[in-house]
């Protein structure tokens, strides 16, 4: 039989659609299973999917790449933020940092002087959870918005975390300051304060300032008179305001005795202790003879001079994050019988960090 004559031939001669129909067919059964593993000269990693066929697109990993917002992963290269004596040249990111049971319009008024670029500065605040906090939330909450409002004022970023730990009953001062309650009240704030830290704390995050809420006043150039010491802990010292009736005429007074060089007897005191007892700076009943910078104040000195500590108090310290990042936090337990700032202070120098005060750089505590 002619191969002309062959019934498929005439089938084909007939309805040629009859062998292009299995020929497409072939075609688009090649290009699901086979066009996408052809070599490419693309990357060998890509967060696109590598298979580019037809089938490959309705995938599970490409429609979750293809819902996931915009920029989903931020890299950050900590070797190079730095935190430096000029910060503000270098645009370093501050984040200025207080525990706050009471909320003072002087405190606020004060952060908002603050002539460090707020853009560069963001604020983080641990509330307790009690009445108290509630009336403090409010207020906080009200001065926030008022302060982002305006262009001129606003911060980089606002953060209000409540405790989710205790705190005491009462923050009146002759309360908190009692000694009976000093082991209880500062293993509170060191929780407080590790919560806010490490809440708050930012990959572009270059220096901490922990400022009391109740420090009311200091020099707007606070932050800039700090970092230029380029240290990796600086406390300014803590004086406060009041009328003395001796003169009949206001005067100041120090305040904060946490800020102090470790003595002989301080070390003696520590050898006695038991293993779960601190020392508690600033009170008669346990005479350490510790040097304390609230003393070594001299208004005829230089505001910039310098002083080595081993303890140091949360008025208004400046220190660089990364020695938070290297693991330096606030002890809520006795550490070489210390405990919350002045814990800190030793736990720093344990990791090889030197700690400073400025005894001629002042600030402020609030009066009651």
């Amino acid at each position: 039989m002619a191969f002309s004559k062959h019934p498929f031939v005439r089938q084909i001669r007939r309805k040629p659609l009859t062998l292009v129909g299995p020929i497409a067919l072939l075609f688009v059964i090649y290009l699901f299973f086979f066009s996408g593993t052809s070599k490419s000269s693309k990357p060998k990693y890509s967060y696109k999917s590598k298979n580019q066929s037809w089938l490959s697109r309705a995938k599970k990993d490409s429609v979750v790449l293809k819902n996931l917002p915009n920029k989903h992963i931020s890299h950050y290269d900590l070797n190079k933020l730095t935190a430096t004596a000029n910060g503000l040249a270098n645009k370093e990111e501050v984040l200025l940092l207080s525990p706050m049971s009471k909320f003072l319009p002087e405190y606020w008024d004060n952060i908002n002087k603050l002539s460090y670029d707020h853009s560069l500065i963001s604020l983080g605040f641990i509330i307790p959870r009690t009445n108290d906090g509630d009336e403090v939330l409010i207020k906080l909450e009200a001065a926030v918005k008022k302060t982002q409002a305006d262009k001129k004022t606003r911060f980089k970023k606002v953060t209000i975390l409540r405790q989710d730990s205790d705190s005491l009953s009462s923050q009146a001062e002759k309360d908190r300051h009692a000694l009976a309650v000093q082991k209880e009240r500062r293993a509170m704030m060191a929780v407080a304060r590790n919560s806010l830290v490490f809440s708050t704390i930012s990959p572009s995050t270059a220096w901490c300032l922990w400022l009391d809420a109740d420090i009311v006043e200091t020099p707007p150039t606070l932050i800039q008179d700090l970092m230029r010491h380029d240290k990796p802990i600086v406390s300014a010292n803590v004086f406060q305001r009041f009328h003395n009736p001796d003169t009949n005429k206001p005067d100041i007074r120090p305040y904060d005795f946490n800020n102090w060089v470790e003595s002989e007897e301080g070390l003696k005191i520590a050898a006695s202790l038991k293993e779960d007892e601190i020392i508690v700076e600033g009170y008669a009943e346990m005479a350490t003879y510790r040097p304390l910078m609230a003393y070594y104040y001299d208004a005829k000195s230089d505001i910039h001079t310098e002083m080595a500590l081993d303890g140091i108090g949360g008025g208004a310290v400046l220190v660089k994050a990364d020695v938070h990042r290297d693991g330096a936090m606030f002890p809520s337990f006795p550490f070489y019988h210390l405990i919350e700032t002045e814990g800190f202070a030793k736990m720093a120098k344990r990791l090889g960090y030197t700690v400073f005060g400025l005894p001629n750089y002042l600030v402020y505590h609030y009066n009651e």
